[in-house]
């Protein structure tokens, strides 16, 4: 009979991860034993991931509020500076407002609406539009964003963020004053020093301040881009992927890595015979359809992976294949037929109908999204996914 299992996704228990622990030691040891407990074997072609947090914590990448505190006085001055579009999360940016706003004398702090970046809302979008409010245009004062919205708390978290983040910078010394708005150039009437924190659209708007006239345009990216006090860093995205660790200290997503999934790729081929490919994930790209929040936090789902998983799925779609060019078919004589299409089938699929519906993003953006589906984000303690079956299809024995 063929194989009837396809794809299977593990949870890999690991110990909890200091600063300098051995990763490649841990994290090989770790699926071996696994595979011993549990019965299963490592295949070629399996796929080793560690979250982005226990590799960041081997590197021991941490900073403080005061470290974020003196770059951002270093690079904007420390007057009133513009704080532009951050996400809505007492993880990820609460304790970076801390030390933004203690590099700073004045934040003038600007959301956009109806929600934030990753889906987190201000306002619902039913009473914006029974208030009038055109999101695309309207810029609301704080004073005015109560009288239209109230007090409002996040359905998840029974939070008013709104309030929070205005106690958190005043906290942390500086005054605050608070404006919604969707397009960046609203807050140079506030503040001609700026710091973007969206994440994913943060080059556009970096941009179109600096085109409008704003004088220091920095993102989060260029915050903590080097050490401060002997702080940790992340040269390429700097405070971006960061997440609170303690009241005061953050920290940062990994710093380079490529030679430590290279490392893990060898040591298991050494151990097993068995090419694997290894990366590391954060969040995963997906969107909760009750609370309407995407993941993707993080700038990247993958910041380092084996050079097996560039690139995207090259997959045809067999209801469509069962449905049109073999419809006359059934039992094996489709099964059969189905196989000689997908063995015969092209490099690239793009443009071909038989393909449409299959998902064209990049392999480590749909391999991140399933690890941190598997490995969740509580008390599993699996930060470790070892998946088998991912490159298989349909003609696979």
């Amino acid at each position: 009979m063929s194989r009837m299992v396809g794809t299977v996704s593990r949870g890999i228990r690991a110990p909890i991860i200091r600063s300098g622990d051995d990763l490649v030691e841990i994290v090989t040891q770790s699926v071996l034993e696994a595979a011993r407990q549990d019965g299963f074997s490592v295949r070629d072609r399996d796929v080793i991931a560690m979250t982005e947090a226990i590799v960041a914590r081997a590197q021991g990448n941490y900073a403080t509020v005061d470290d974020i505190a003196a770059d951002v006085r270093a690079k904007l001055g420390g007057g009133t500076v513009g704080v532009l579009f951050p996400i809505l999360s007492r993880n990820r940016f609460a304790i970076c407002l801390r030390g933004i706003a203690k590099g700073a004398k004045k934040i003038v702090l600007m959301l956009s609406y109806p929600s934030d970046e990753v889906g987190n809302h201000l306002i619902d979008v039913d009473r914006m539009d029974e208030k009038g409010v055109d999101p695309y245009r309207d810029v609301l004062t704080l004073e005015r964003y109560r009288e239209l919205f109230g007090y409002t708390t996040h359905p998840f978290t029974g939070v008013d963020y709104v309030d929070y983040y205005a106690q958190l910078i005043r906290e942390s010394g500086a005054e605050a004053e608070i404006l919604f708005a969707n397009d960046p150039k609203a807050i140079l009437p506030y503040a001609r020093d700026v710091l973007c924190c969206d994440i994913h659209t943060r080059q556009r708007t970096k941009r179109r301040l600096k085109a409008a006239g704003a004088e220091r345009v920095l993102g989060l990216d260029e915050i903590m881009t080097a050490p401060v006090n002997g702080s940790g860093c992340n040269e390429r995205y700097g405070l971006l992927g960061s997440n609170k660790s303690t009241e005061d200290k953050v920290k940062l997503f990994p710093r380079d890595c490529q030679g430590l999934v290279e490392a893990i790729q060898a040591r298991l081929l050494s151990e097993t015979g068995r090419h694997v490919e290894v990366m590391v994930y954060g969040d995963g790209a997906f969107k909760d359809p009750v609370g309407k929040i995407w993941e993707l936090a993080d700038p990247v789902i993958s910041p380092a992976y084996t050079a097996g998983l560039e690139g995207t799925p090259n997959e045809l779609k067999l209801k469509y294949l069962a449905d049109n060019d073999f419809a006359a078919l059934s039992g094996e004589a489709l099964r059969d037929a189905i196989k000689g299409e997908i063995q015969k089938k092209d490099g690239s699929l793009v443009g071909k109908m038989a393909a449409q519906g299959t998902t064209p993003r990049r392999l480590t953006d749909l391999i991140g999204s399933l690890c941190d589906l598997t490995s969740g984000s509580g008390d599993k303690g699996t930060p470790i996914v070892h998946i088998q079956g991912y490159f298989d299809n349909y003609t696979t024995e």
